[in-house]
């Protein structure tokens, strides 16, 4: 099978298959393409034939069939501000239109995701999503340094990329609530009596069951700069 991505965003699908297969197959779809003509309907009975395979694959006609497409849009692009391409991940770019098209589909999930102005590193997928992609746990990797935990040297490459609010009660997935903790301080985090917090800073405060609390931030990578940028 083949999937060949062709321009205007639109693809040629080819299976090569037994006659018999092939035959039957193309038997199936054209007897129910031919029931859906009239009644104003404006498509050939070639586009017929096309959605009808089409919606036979993914089982539409069977039970509803959830399916996913990547759409990469502008916040700008969607608001018809500017027509900048979309991205179909998988294809390329496709028409602002057609991003738009998808977008307002009633079946369509928009997910907002934040991304650093300069760089376009994913830094907040708010809580459309558990798992940070890589751009967003290499950037809390290289940010933390080693294990957040005061006193624990494990780089954080080797570390676990942790919610410092859960994600299953209402953290989102994002930088700011992102830490980087070795296996065995991620465990002891949900072990009773302690508690992990980030404040706007950047900073983890970290509750002990004897009420303790410490606080951790990563180190700078280099030291501040003593004269003020110009701008």
């Amino acid at each position: 099978m083949q999937l060949v991505h062709q321009d205007d965003a639109m693809s040629t699908l080819i299976a090569d298959l037994p006659a018999e297969t092939a035959t039957a197959v193309y038997a199936r779809v054209d007897r129910i393409a031919k029931t859906l003509r009239g009644g104003g309907e404006t498509r050939t009975l070639e586009q017929l034939r096309a959605d009808v395979f089409a919606e036979l694959c993914l089982g539409h006609r069977t039970a509803e069939a959830r399916t996913e497409v990547f759409v990469h849009v502008a916040a700008t692009t969607l608001a018809g501000v500017d027509d900048h391409p979309a991205e179909l991940s998988g294809h390329g770019p496709v028409p602002a239109w057609l991003a738009r098209h998808l977008a307002t589909n009633s079946g369509s999930v928009l997910r907002r995701v934040v991304t650093d102005p300069v760089t376009g590193t994913v830094l907040d997928l708010g809580r459309s999503r558990y798992r940070p992609p890589a751009a967003l746990a290499e950037l809390v990797k290289v940010r933390d340094r080693e294990c957040r935990m005061p006193g624990c040297h494990r780089p954080s490459h080797v570390s676990d990329i942790d919610h410092t609010d859960d994600w299953a009660r209402g953290g989102s997935t994002s930088a700011a609530n992102l830490t980087g903790l070795c296996r065995r301080h991620h465990r002891l985090k949900d072990l009773p009596g302690w508690h992990l917090a980030t404040d706007n800073t950047g900073a983890l405060h970290i509750t002990t069951p004897t009420g303790n609390v410490h606080t951790s931030r990563p180190e700078p990578l280099h030291p501040p700069d003593e004269v003020p940028a110009p701008f």
